[in-house]
């Protein structure tokens, strides 16, 4: 999800070597300058993982004349480009992977189409690069702001489905939604974001929340407001990266991934100290339901409309994106009841992965990494960690343990269903250019 390590939408670092041959022309550096902004923006939205930036950045190289091999890590890219004047350019590409701003994936979609099938030379597809980066985000801060808390408050019931839970998240979401959209324009407080985030919600729940445990565990209150931040995806995405060979790629997103789960606990534990209040106290027992069941339904309309705004999703791919929803819903929910938790996961992430896949078809449709990402939500993979965490430093080691290894079943079982989905339903390639 959001989590903000560097300035916000800032461009990446790029450095080029060029091997000896000759001066190039202003075509083949316009070539190779396209190639090198356009793997340089798709890794920094790769935060849902970065399998297809080869393919795509190969196949744009193509179409303009050029020769491409990538190196790939989580944050890094080593693009060499054979360009037709005989000469070949080294370019190293840095940017932090995130999600903030998928407006600019929906953007990039049609634009390789273009490219690939020789409707965009290498002046053009540049230029609408330059928009593309340039472009404003789709809705304002105060949209930004009540997206993340609707996001939260969607998540709510699935933690404790109680009025109270309710209240608190709707108080504890604002606060952590506030501190987001001040990250967007202090790269300072972005470095730390969510340990400040986590250790607000921690001292706000403790100190005036948490005063009676009829109401349910601290950890369950503040959960839902600190999901935002909660790497379920990264999670995902690592194990699902392993599991199709991209090993670095997998291996790095992994260990970030739990290093952001640590900060998130740790600010959770200073909240704690700060308040003075024993680690023993937080645990994780849910409140007797007090909410009617058809919330349950609805909730996930709330959630999938939140996630439109905090993750600058174009509102056209709203009603695609609610129907993924409540089809992942609704096959991990029956699968869950005939094999299990794990097995019923895995089966929803296999259909999730399938039906995105077949939905992305076409140049105009939303892109893949879109379509897919409210389900890594709903399968709920991050939340198990951060209370595994949280319940381990709280003393109460049987259902810390228990909660970890759930997560690394669940993790599991998400990234096999992906990777098996996306083979059974192979992806529509962009039509070359003729030659």
């Amino acid at each position: 999800m959001a989590r903000p390590v560097g300035e916000p939408g800032g461009p990446e670092e790029r450095e080029e070597r060029e091997e000896p041959g000759g001066p190039g022309t202003g075509g083949d550096d316009a070539v190779c300058g396209f190639l090198a902004r356009l793997t340089g923006l798709l890794l920094r939205t790769s935060g849902e993982g970065a399998e297809l930036i080869a393919r795509e950045v190969m196949a744009a190289g193509r179409a303009l004349g050029a020769d491409v091999e990538l190196l790939l890590v989580m944050d890094t890219a080593t693009l060499s480009v054979a360009l037709p004047d005989g000469r070949t350019r080294t370019v190293l590409v840095h940017a932090v992977p995130e999600v903030a701003r998928l407006d600019r994936i929906a953007a990039l979609k049609p634009l390789v189409a273009d490219v690939c099938a020789g409707r965009a030379g290498a002046a053009e597809a540049n230029a609408r690069l330059d928009r593309i980066e340039a472009a404003p985000a789709p809705y304002p801060w105060w949209l930004k702001m009540a997206g993340i808390v609707l996001f939260s408050l969607g998540f709510a019931p699935l933690m404790q489905p109680t009025r109270y839970e309710l209240a608190a998240t709707a108080l504890l979401a604002t606060l952590t939604a506030a501190l987001a959209v001040a990250a967007d324009r202090r790269p300072r407080l972005a470095l730390v974001l969510p340990l400040v985030a986590s250790v607000t919600v921690s001292v706000v729940t403790l100190a005036l929340l948490a005063d009676d445990p009829a109401r349910g565990g601290p950890v369950l209150l503040m959960l839902p407001a600190l999901f935002f931040f909660v790497p379920g995806d990264y999670l995902s995405a690592a194990a699902a990266e392993l599991g199709a060979g991209l090993l670095t790629t997998g291996a790095v997103r992994l260990v970030y991934a739990v290093f952001l789960l640590v900060q998130l606990c740790v600010g959770v534990l200073l909240g704690a100290y700060v308040t003075g209040t024993p680690t023993g106290a937080l645990f994780d027992t849910a409140a007797e339901a007090d909410l009617p069941r058809w919330l349950f339904f609805a909730s996930w309309t709330v959630f999938t409309a939140g996630t439109v705004l905090a993750f600058a999703i174009p509102r056209r791919f709203l009603l695609p994106l609610l129907a993924l929803v409540y089809l992942t819903v609704g096959v991990q929910s029956a699968a869950t009841k005939l094999i299990g938790e794990t097995g019923g996961t895995f089966v929803a992430a296999a259909v999730l992965a399938a039906a995105a896949t077949l939905l992305s078809r076409g140049p105009d449709r939303p892109p893949r990494l879109i379509l897919v990402l409210p389900g890594f939500f709903t399968l709920t993979v991050g939340s198990l960690g951060m209370r595994g965490l949280t319940t381990l430093a709280g003393g109460h080691v049987v259902d810390g343990f228990t909660d970890l290894l759930e997560l690394v079943l669940v993790v599991t079982a998400i990234a096999v269903g992906l990777v098996l989905g996306a083979a059974a339903v192979p992806e529509h390639r962009p039509p070359r250019a003729a030659p």
